[in-house]
């Protein structure tokens, strides 16, 4: 294990993570090019079902989406069931299937129409065909008055997530609450190797909670305006100090809400990525294929080859 974590900070130090030149970076599905921005995937431990978050031009309407794989294609999206007039995006699924987190601004309860700041809330099944109970609020220690972003859980049942804390290190930290004896811990901050004065967000965590990934925004060592990290727990069971993944993943564009798929070694983030130049176009449909088609500054689901450990 420390061989391969030896290895990994070496790759990590020459900007070379595995993924070698651009073209090994390509987009999740082109199924999803109909909607303009989709974000925060997740997919299932066999790989037959993805989660992702839809929104619109400005991001101020936003619902979270699903798809299935059947006979080795996926199926046309669908909107998940608890969809409403409120914001819900981030969804991350529980390693066994069987409770899909995501964040909202819905109110507590169905008799109120008040939005509430963002929440984590979840909802569950009892397996694949089955069908989703209502939403749930996750309540306290994790929720509070602030916003609650990006829950990533640990096959232990920690919790990482993103908070809007004054009591943080930035205005945007990565917190754990701990499961402890059948119920959360009170939120704690996660030390400078992984938290600045800056923005850190969007965090993702191993099974093990040997390694994490997320976001910082506009970093001295960054590449573009939001770049993807990587910390390594090491045999004190301490995070190390955060790299940069580097390039080709990271670009001068935002790259954000990393997924990693450790059974097929996949890591699916999103960004804002664009390739596009001015060409001659036959037609209209030609035009609206080539834009809609190709990398176009708008955020998409991506997925390259990684291997972490």
């Amino acid at each position: 294990m420390m061989k391969n974590r030896l290895m990994i900070l070496l790759a990590l130090c020459l900007n070379q993570v595995i993924a070698q030149n651009q073209g090994e970076i390509t987009q999740f599905n082109s199924a999803l090019n109909k909607f303009l921005n989709v974000r925060d995937f997740c997919i299932s431990e066999d790989g037959n079902e993805a989660f992702f978050t839809i929104q619109s031009p400005l991001q101020d309407i936003s619902q979270i989406a699903y798809i299935k794989k059947e006979d080795n294609g996926w199926t046309e999206p669908e909107l998940m069931p608890f969809s409403t007039s409120y914001m819900d995006l981030e969804p991350f699924l529980s390693h066994d299937g069987k409770r899909l987190f995501f964040v909202s601004d819905r109110p507590l309860d169905d008799s109120s129409k008040q939005k509430k700041d963002f929440d984590i809330w979840y909802v569950e099944r009892s397996g694949p065909e089955k069908d989703w109970s209502s939403p749930k609020n996750m309540g306290t220690p994790v929720n509070s008055d602030l916003n609650e972003f990006y829950p990533s859980i640990s096959k232990n049942n920690n919790m990482y997530f993103t908070l809007e804390s004054p009591n943080g290190l930035g205005k945007d930290d990565i917190y754990i609450s701990r499961w402890e004896n059948g119920s959360y811990s009170t939120p704690q901050l996660l030390d400078a190797n992984i938290n600045s004065s800056g923005y850190e967000f969007n965090a993702f965590v191993s099974k093990n909670e040997d390694f994490i990934l997320f976001s910082r925004y506009n970093e001295a060592d960054g590449i573009g305006s939001g770049d993807l990290y990587i910390s390594l727990k090491n045999d004190k069971g301490s995070w190390e100090k955060a790299k940069n993944i580097g390039t080709p993943i990271n670009t001068k564009y935002m790259e954000y809400c990393p997924f990693y798929d450790e059974t097929n070694q996949t890591l699916y983030f999103t960004s804002r990525r664009n390739n596009l130049s001015p060409k001659k176009f036959d037609s209209v449909s030609d035009f609206q294929e080539y834009i809609y088609e190709n990398n176009n500054g708008l955020s998409k689901i991506y997925m390259t080859q990684l291997k972490i450990n």
